[in-house]
This record gives C-alpha cells, structure tokens and sequence, in this order.
C-alpha cells in the first residue's frame, strides 16, 4: 500500500484565501482583516439622493442632485424619489413634472 501524506489543507469559503494547515505541521491561519459591521459609510456631501428610503447617491448642490433624482423618476414613475439635506436635516420628495401637468390640465 502506498503511504499518504498526513498533512491536510483546508479552505472556507468564509473568508477566501484563508488556509489552515492540519496534520504534521504547525497550525497556520492567513485571515485578512475584516470591517465591523454595521458601520456604515457617511455621504461626502450635503444632499444625498434617496431612492425607496435607501441613499444611494451624494451631491454637493441641490441642483445637481434635483437633476439627478428627476432623471430617476422619468424613468420610475412608480419609486419614490427624495433629495434629503444632511445640514437642515430636510427631505424633498420629487415628482414627476408630467405628472404634475396631467393633474393640472
């Protein structure tokens, strides 16, 4: 019979790349460090554009973020779409300005 090694390397899929050497050897561990959870990112800039109540942008003007949050609702009527200033702590919900024209005509 042939003799095998006796020296086992495993991989998790946690974390990839980890290698843990199980036999003859020494147990070694490689884990890169990892964030906390639950800690999120801060928006760099005052407005952030807020799709369904999840931010996903930040603008540094009103006017740019109002562009980019009417672009989203032309093409999502159905979403609801807020820019939301992180300084006065004030959302602005945005709608549709055809919309608006069908109501008023």
């Amino acid at each position: 019979m042939v003799k095998r090694d006796t020296t086992k390397i495993t991989t998790t899929k946690k974390s990839a790349g980890s290698k843990r050497v199980i036999g003859s050897k020494a147990e070694t561990v490689e884990e890169p460090a990892q964030k906390p959870l639950g800690q999120r990112k801060r928006p760099e800039s005052r407005f952030c554009l807020q799709v369904d109540r999840q931010t996903k942008a930040s603008y540094a003007t009103y006017e740019i973020a109002e562009q980019a949050a009417l672009a989203i609702k032309k093409g999502h009527p159905i979403v609801r779409v807020v820019v939301y200033d992180t300084m006065e702590c004030v959302n602005k919900v945005i709608e549709d300005r055809a919309s608006e024209m069908m109501d008023l005509g």
